[in-house]
């Protein structure tokens, strides 16, 4: 039943269902599947680790159950539920997965045989270094807040991002039309080539791969050839060999035994396992005579050869029939500027880097902010403190606080006088008429004086917090009017963070044998 009063308008169905799936498609692509080109994170991830951030949860502190991270994220930021929230922060935490871990987890949080992780219940995790480094400063008005989805608290819309997670780890997506598949590196490499593209901007992709070599998978293993990591780096697209890595083991009465210590990475160890067997069983792989898996933290999967058999014939046909080698096809798809965009190498750099810099501009700002602030108050406590009888003469002459505030409002000094006090006056608009009158703020931190900052050593302490404050505010402003000095403090920090957390290569590069 209708009310007679709605008024209703006739619609065209398939208009109304194109714009209402265009509006479903745009958010999934940029508020759910694809990561942002500055931090390189999903917004599932980045509410995960803030959630992580309001409790706290920093290296070196107590780990806090998963199901309290989910809770918090789902209540405060990311209302889905904490059973699509949980395989995000496992994920996170999991050492094959990610090149350079965001949680530390504590507990079972699965395996790379695909065993699925303990219930968040039983499961502890906290931040690592490098995850509480992609939010370093941000209580420095370095990034844009926004409202939460119910307007209860606000939320980072990017992370500083101290390091350029987008390609150390990578990432993976199914938005509506598109995918991003994006390989993890080497946090050093990827930090190196940063810095050479800051130097010189028109940097070739030869030159840069001098720094950013290709890929490096946290499950190691060996990429053969460099025609597909060139053609990614360079369109945003291609496609890899990669192997896993199989040796040959010698054993009394000659015989031998391959061993395979890696994987291809995204494969499941336990899959590949029993694929060879079945391969055995079926009689394609005839001269193996048993297979076994005796890994533990460290991959360890043993094939027994019979006693003729070729072990580098047998490593060929594993290539060929398993999943020891497979394909890489990488998609850099990310979000720059509000729009998905498939990147080559030095966009993403320069996705990064132009981030960084607005980063630390907003971050000298802050400063400059607070330290002129604070040097106000010291302006006032110094000019009190030179004309300490006069002050307290008209405090102890007040009959309350809002009377001895209002006379000193009310107490001029001359320009020469301020001086001689040591006094940089570096506003000339706090002058009237060649005279010098607190402000607010001062007259309230005079009346707010204990009675210990009145000794001589408080006085010196003053005095030299001042002048240390002024060398600040200097070198700050220098900051600001010069653009290489903030290229040069984006170098400085990435190195820095290279310096602490880089760690070496795990893939190899090998040419084709095809």
């Amino acid at each position: 039943m209708f009310n007679p009063n709605e008024k209703i308008e006739p619609i065209n169905v398939a208009e109304e269902v194109s714009r209402s799936f265009l509006d479903y498609s745009m958010s999934v692509i940029i508020s759910r599947a694809l990561p942002d080109a500055r931090d390189g994170l999903q917004p599932s991830q980045r509410r995960i680790l803030y959630a992580m951030h309001d409790l706290s949860l920093f290296p070196g502190r107590q780990h806090r159950k998963c199901a309290k991270i989910c809770g918090d994220t789902s209540g405060n930021y990311h209302p889905h539920g904490e059973a699509v929230i949980y395989p995000t922060l496992v994920h996170m935490a999991q050492p094959w997965a990610m090149r350079e871990r965001l949680v530390d987890g504590q507990g079972n949080f699965g395996s790379v045989e695909g065993d699925p992780p303990a219930a968040m219940r039983y499961t502890e995790a906290r931040m690592t270094h490098l995850g509480a480094a992609l939010m370093t400063d941000m209580d420095k008005d370095t990034v844009d807040f926004v409202p939460n989805y119910d307007e209860t608290r606000t939320e980072p819309t990017v992370f500083p991002s101290a390091f350029p997670n987008l390609l150390v780890n990578g990432g993976t997506g199914i938005a509506v039309g598109m995918a991003t598949n994006i390989p993890p590196h080497n946090l050093s490499e990827v930090i190196d080539g940063i810095c050479a593209q800051i130097d010189d901007p028109d940097i070739t992709l030869d030159e840069l791969m001098k720094h950013v070599k290709g890929p490096d998978f946290p499950t190691g293993c060996a990429i053969c050839g460099v025609s597909g990591i060139k053609q990614y780096l360079e369109t945003g697209r291609g496609s890899m060999k990669v192997r896993g890595t199989a040796g040959i083991e010698e054993l009394k009465g000659g015989r031998e035994q391959i061993v395979i210590t890696e994987i291809p990475y995204n494969v499941n160890r336990a899959t590949l396992v029993e694929r060879i067997a079945s391969l055995v069983n079926e009689k394609v792989l005839t001269e193996i005579s048993a297979v076994r898996d005796e890994s533990d933290e460290n991959t360890r999967v043993v094939i027994e050869l019979k006693r003729d058999a070729n072990p580098k014939v047998i490593i060929a046909n594993l290539y060929k029939h398993t999943a020891l080698e497979t394909s890489f096809a990488v998609i850099m798809l990310a979000i720059d500027h509000g729009r998905p965009k498939l990147l080559s190498l030095k966009e993403a750099n320069a996705a990064y880097i132009e981030h960084r810099r607005e980063v630390i501009l907003r971050r000298t700002r802050f400063e400059l902010r607070k330290a002129e602030e604070r040097a106000e108050a010291l302006e006032g406590y110094l000019i009190a403190l030179a004309n300490l009888d006069e002050f307290l003469r008209i405090i102890r002459g007040s009959a309350n606080r809002d009377e001895a505030r209002v006379k000193l409002l009310a107490f001029e000094f001359t320009k020469r006088q301020v001086e001689q006090i040591g006094i940089l006056i570096r506003n000339p608009a706090r002058l009237t008429n060649g005279r010098y009158a607190f402000s607010e703020q001062q007259a309230d931190e005079i009346l707010n004086l204990r009675l210990y900052q009145l000794t001589g050593l408080e006085r010196d302490k003053i005095d030299k917090e001042y002048k240390d404050l002024i060398k600040t505010i200097e070198d700050l402003r220098d900051i600001l009017a010069k653009e290489q000095r903030v290229f040069t403090i984006i170098k400085k920090e990435l190195r820095e963070i290279r310096e602490k957390y880089a760690s070496p290569r795990l893939t190899e590069i090998v040419p084709d044998e095809a």
